[in-house]
């Protein structure tokens, strides 16, 4: 067998499996119906929650007058203005608007837009009624039926006064006037997790029923940079189970909701505990519910009247079961809501803190997560080793290239064998060439006499495939690598070189990669080539002339596809080829070594 064919092959494969992951992302529907082993209710609960998801969270029952801000009826939310809570932590800095009880102004103050540390905090939670608004916002529903008064969007809560901070919590409080008074306590800690707790206090002489909800609402779709690799969007754990829908997804899904189902809901289902939230590349708001008790969790997508193409995107939560508050007793539920940075070691902390199930997996690890974790890990901690994230990815790749030697020497050493036998291969095409099947017989007696393999070239790097595509993936994603400067001209390693070849690396006051994207090739790019061309004239070529004449075109293809990839990504490469080469030529002269030796002295002799 001809190890360039089973590259070929390989290769093949493996834009076949890119490709279907292209048309699953973009092009297949995703599934909208809820899990088989959804928990199962008595028939009383499963009548209030019929009832409940004809509206859904923070919906008017239809007794209710529906205001213009509801989620249900429209898209278009009301400008927060009005008393605002002011939030002040060591990672957040913003505020609360008391009008709605909407959490809707947050800024991240250890990250900015750019590499610039003067350019602006990267705003994470925007006012409602804004451009970009994206909120989240508390209530509580009415059973069906009842004629009890709960807070609207527009109610205008009273704060016990102070700002929100780690060492001042703040309880918002509103009378409906009927004797029921309505509370959140808020807490925030010194990272990114608030704790809200929503009571419903009965001072009159009836028992009352309550649905505390909690919602995440973005009233447009984010135009963030990202890949089909990576989920933008609707994420949570429902049922032990970790369930991603994309926007595109949720906007079709909730165009055709399922009977029963409140209008624009693309998925919806009961469960106990879990989380569910939106998320980007490397921004994460998310709602963690009381872990013991049922609460029904959904997906939706609410459009704007009279324009089809325009709504909002919103992750709820609300209580399965109503609360009961006894005359003179209260009702109570706490959630939890992480805004904030997609840090790991934060995330970890949390899901052991709270019992969150899989909230580590808010990272989008990917198909190979047993390979991307650790690999993500080891470059964390290399980064704050060495306190510099390039550092960390060449001594993480010495490393790699050290626990792999054993298994590539294999592949160096049958590629060794093949290159001293090609004259020999090639006087053997030359003698049959007009009998193929007697050609691979000598062929592969050749191979048998000279105990080479030519499989065993290419079978030891099959597993290196997937250590690939998890680097990939981790340099990607790593909040780590964005903004990490490297040295010289390098200052982001999660974007491309900044140097082009084709405006002489800056000289020429020209972008040329605004006519064409492949018009973009920097220095490390053409580094990585140069490696690439040196690793393959140590590689035997293929026999077939055509093929050979393909090759050669390898790198400098690869060049220009790497031309627009991320720079710790391309670094990876540079320093990966280097010690591939270094390690070949070892081999190959060790390799060569015994067989001059012998020659040498028959020679003598």
């Amino acid at each position: 067998m001809d190890n360039r064919r089973l590259l070929y092959a390989i290769s093949i494969s493996l834009v076949i499996l890119v490709l279907f992951q292209v048309i699953a992302s973009y092009v297949l529907p995703p599934p909208k119906k809820a899990p088989p082993h959804a928990v199962a209710h008595t028939a009383q609960t499963q009548t209030a929650q019929t009832a409940r998801t004809q509206t859904g969270p923070g919906v008017p029952a239809p007794q209710q007058a529906a205001p213009a801000a509801t989620p249900g009826g429209t898209a278009t939310a009301a400008t927060a203005s009005g008393p605002r809570l002011a939030i002040s932590t060591p990672l957040l800095k913003g505020s609360m608007s008391l009008v709605g009880a909407r959490l809707d102004d947050l800024v991240l103050t250890h990250y900015h837009e750019t590499v610039q540390k003067t350019s602006p905090l990267v705003r994470l939670l925007a006012r409602a009624g804004s451009a970009k608004s994206y909120y989240v916002q508390f209530g509580w529903d009415a059973a069906p039926g009842s004629s009890l008064k709960v807070p609207g969007p527009q109610t205008v809560w009273t704060s016990s006064g102070g700002d929100l901070s780690p060492s001042h919590p703040v309880t918002l409080s509103w009378d409906n006037g009927a004797g029921v008074t309505f509370e959140l306590l808020l807490a925030v800690d010194r990272q990114y997790m608030f704790t809200v707790q929503q009571r419903a206090i009965n001072h009159s002489g009836a028992a009352v029923e309550v649905y505390p909800w909690s919602r995440i609402r973005r009233d447009f779709l984010p135009q963030e940079p990202g890949s089909f690799t990576l989920h933008k969007g609707p994420i949570g754990v429902f049922h032990g189970t970790l369930h991603e829908m994309g926007y595109e997804g949720v906007k079709s899904g909730g165009k055709h909701p399922n009977a029963g189902e409140a209008p624009g809901t693309a998925y919806q289902t009961t469960n106990l505990g879990g989380w569910a939230g939106i998320t980007g590349k490397y921004w994460l708001t998310a709602l963690v519910p009381s872990q013991g008790r049922e609460s029904i969790g959904a997906y939706r997508y609410l459009a704007t009247p009279g324009k089809t193409d325009h709504g909002a995107y919103q992750v709820d939560y609300m209580t399965a079961k109503p609360l009961d508050a006894a005359p003179g007793a209260t009702a109570s539920a706490t959630t939890h809501v992480f805004a904030g940075a997609k840090v790991l070691s934060i995330l970890s902390h949390y899901q052991t803190q709270y019992r969150i199930p899989l909230f580590e997996r808010a990272i989008d690890f990917g198909w190979f997560f047993f390979l991307t974790k650790p690999i993500f890990i080891a470059l964390d901690y290399l980064a704050g080793v060495f306190g510099n994230m390039g550092v960390a990815i060449i001594v993480f790749t010495i490393g790699l290239k050290l626990v792999l030697f054993p298994l590539v020497r294999t592949s160096y050493r049958s590629m060794a064998r093949m290159r001293a036998i090609t004259p020999k291969v090639q006087a053997l095409r030359e003698r049959y060439k007009d009998d193929q099947m007697q050609q691979q017989k000598e062929i592969m007696a050749l191979y048998k006499a000279e105990g080479v393999n030519p499989a065993a070239g290419c079978l030891p790097m099959l597993p290196q495939i997937p250590i690939f595509f998890s680097l990939y993936k981790v340099i990607f994603i790593s909040i780590g690598m964005r903004h990490a400067p490297f040295a010289l001209w390098i200052h982001d390693l999660s974007a491309e070189d900044p140097t082009n070849i084709f405006n002489l690396f800056g000289l020429i006051p020209f972008h040329p990669s605004t006519l064409s994207p492949f018009l973009h090739l920097g220095i490390l790019p053409i580094i990585m080539g140069i490696t690439m061309w040196g690793q393959q004239k140590l590689n035997p070529p293929p026999p077939d002339p055509t093929q050979a004449k393909m090759m050669q075109f390898m790198p400098v293809i690869f060049t220009f596809m790497l031309g627009r990839f991320a720079a710790g990504l391309v670094l990876y490469y540079c320093v990966n080829n280097t010690l591939t080469i270094i390690q070949q030529w070892t081999i190959m002269r060790s390799t060569n070594a015994a067989p001059r030796a012998a020659a040498n002295a028959n020679a003598k002799g």
